[in-house]
């Protein structure tokens, strides 16, 4: 009898225990590493989601780890322990780009993650110098690849640097469309703008929530977009897949774990943060970025990294850009 007794006040203690490690996981913040300095659109989208699902989720502590091209932030991600106290920030640049730019990497972007979620995509635009266009009669996309292809290497173009997404943009485009112009990298995209708004450089592969004011304002021509579809903020721009099937470079970023974080996790995580993706006030906020939610499955979003992985070799190859 007080064998029994015994045995039963032991699993009831064991419960209490197990009871109060679940509610300590579930206070406990979790740590959202933005592989880019603060103030960006992505570390921006980071804030306000995680404001989003505080009520879920608890506290999300928002966590800037800048360097190597997102590499840095990336690779504290991949090293964390696998179970969703700490989730990260996988972007164009992270996950499909940088493994074919640069010679080392710390991590793995095939095998080092389980995705939860993707987050958004920001189309990319073509834009030219708005007096630019006018000297040379350029008011179109017809006119701009008309004036290309029977100029070679008379248009310059810049960007944020070797590998960036402009410059991978701007040979992609290069090699379907057939035209040869001059490409001059600058140390990072603002750089690369101010060079296009002074005209030292023609035309631009541009983020569209960078180039919106200046297209607005009259200063640049938008000529065309990077995404398979138009533009809900540009919708008189034609998309350049229009011309050439399947032509996509756009700006994407969503939400990963550590390899091995358990699928319940993951779930729980996706259904938070689908959650925060489909508010209406959400939709609005990111709207003021021109940036479009995308949320899904942590199935489609692995499937569509490994697909921007796989697109990118050829991309990044071609441009014969790499990082020591």
């Amino acid at each position: 009898m007080a064998t029994s007794l015994t045995r039963r006040l032991a699993l009831v203690t064991l419960g209490l225990v197990g009871l109060c490690g679940i509610s300590q996981a579930q206070t406990k913040p979790i740590r959202l590493i933005v592989p880019y300095a603060a103030g960006g659109p992505i570390d921006v989208t980071a804030r306000v989601l995680a404001e989003r699902v505080k009520d879920s989720l608890g506290p999300i502590i928002v966590e800037n780890r800048p360097g190597a091209g997102g590499n840095i932030g990336a690779d504290v991600v991949a090293k964390a322990t696998p179970d969703g106290s700490v989730i990260g920030i996988a972007a164009t640049a992270t996950h499909a780009v940088n493994p074919w730019l640069y010679r080392r990497m710390p991590y793995n972007a095939a095998t080092d993650f389980t995705p939860i979620t993707q987050i958004v995509r920001v189309p990319n635009v073509l834009v030219i110098n708005a007096n630019t266009a006018k000297r040379l009669g350029i008011a179109s996309l017809p006119d701009f690849l008309r004036y290309a292809r029977a100029n070679p290497g008379r248009l310059n173009y810049g960007s944020g640097g070797n590998g960036s997404a402009g410059h991978l943009a701007g040979e992609l485009f290069k090699a379907r469309a057939g035209v040869y112009a001059v490409h001059i990298p600058y140390n990072g995209g603002s750089p690369a703008q101010l060079a296009l708004l002074s005209g030292q450089v023609d035309f631009n592969f541009d983020n569209l929530a960078t180039a919106a004011p200046n297209i607005q304002s009259g200063k640049l021509l938008a000529l065309a977009v990077t995404t398979p579809t138009r533009s809900a903020a540009l919708p008189a721009v034609p998309a350049l897949a229009e011309l050439w099937q399947g032509f996509s470079i756009d700006t994407w970023w969503g939400l990963v774990a550590p390899a091995g974080t358990p699928s319940m996790v993951v779930q729980r995580l996706n259904q938070a943060f689908v959650h925060a993706l489909q508010a209406p006030e959400t939709q609005t906020r990111f709207a003021s970025l021109m940036a479009e939610p995308v949320p899904s499955t942590p199935q489609a979003f692995g499937q569509f990294m490994g697909a921007e992985l796989s697109k990118y070799e050829a991309v990044v190859k071609a441009s014969g850009a790499h990082v020591d």
